[in-house]
């Protein structure tokens, strides 16, 4: 099945006999300001208008696990997680839609952690609520009780130690910002850098400017450019292994199975005995 599902295809089968369950995952990173503005709030946007029968999901508290050395999004408590999606609905044998505002890095988190513990059908709305022509619900749904139980161990999943490895021995993608990468600017974690061996790939470019996932054979040869030649394992990490599930996304849609490494760079930089490299070189 495809990873990723069109505006005009989720509305068709909204209206079939067999609706898929949708969940609404806005969430932005927020950071600091000098002058207090309110960070984004999902649970808001979503109130304000959703896609009709979608239930919000909240990433820090139903996709992630208490922020420490394990980095700011770790992964939560599979009986959190799997109490959380029952909740919303959600059962093996029914279809899965997730979307966001539109950068689709929050959609991809809960499509990585669905199929990780074991759902067969999860789709990501490709370019988001933005994509989105069909009417605006604000009626908040009581979904009835899913049947999901999560069994994680369906994808690969790597530790500090597994991406250190692999940035030696096969390809790690650092799906953060380029200046972020190099250690020019770092406005979240403890230091700048990346990992020793990893290479530059900052997921924005995996979509266009409207925010859609580029044509599979496009990605294909962008992966393929960064050292995806099908001979080697790949793996990816970001700051919280949040962008980086759509840099797992995108390789999907591209044919290209992936590893995450959900603790990332702020589990990495966390601990002052990990190696740090600066500038656009792996090395």
């Amino acid at each position: 099945m495809n990873a990723i599902i069109s505006a005009s295809e989720l509305a068709s089968d909204l209206a079939g006999p067999n609706p898929p369950v949708v969940l609404d995952i806005r969430w932005q990173l927020t950071l600091a300001t000098a002058d207090g503005a309110a960070p984004f709030d999902g649970r808001a946007a979503y109130e304000a208008g959703h896609i009709p029968g979608a239930v919000f999901v909240d990433l820090d508290a139903e996709l992630a696990g208490k922020a420490g050395d394990a980095g700011r999004h770790p992964l939560p408590d599979p009986e959190v997680f799997g109490a959380a999606m029952r909740a919303a609905g959600v059962s093996e044998d029914r279809d899965v839609v997730v979307y966001d505002g539109g950068a689709g890095w929050a959609a991809a988190r809960a499509w990585w952690l669905l199929g990780w513990t074991g759902h067969p059908s999860v789709r990501v709305l490709d370019g988001g609520l933005a994509a989105w022509s069909g009417p605006l619900s604000t009626e908040v749904p009581s979904p009835a009780a899913g049947s999901f139980v999560p069994v994680p161990g369906a994808r690969s999943l790597l530790d500090a130690d597994g991406a250190a490895a692999l940035a030696r021995t096969g390809l790690l993608l650092d799906a953060r910002a380029g200046e972020r990468y190099r250690g020019e600017v770092e406005p979240i974690d403890p230091v700048g850098g990346h990992i020793p061996g990893a290479v530059s790939a900052p997921t924005t470019e995996n979509v266009t400017e409207s925010g859609e996932f580029r044509a599979a054979a496009e990605l294909a040869d962008r992966f393929k450019s960064l050292g995806a030649t099908g001979t080697s394992e790949v793996g990816v990490y970001c700051g919280s292994g949040v962008s980086a599930a759509h840099q797992v996304l995108a390789l999907a849609v591209a044919g290209i199975p992936a590893a995450l490494y959900v603790g990332s760079w702020s589990e990495w930089s966390r601990d002052g005995n990990r190696p740090v490299a600066v500038g656009p070189d792996p090395q």
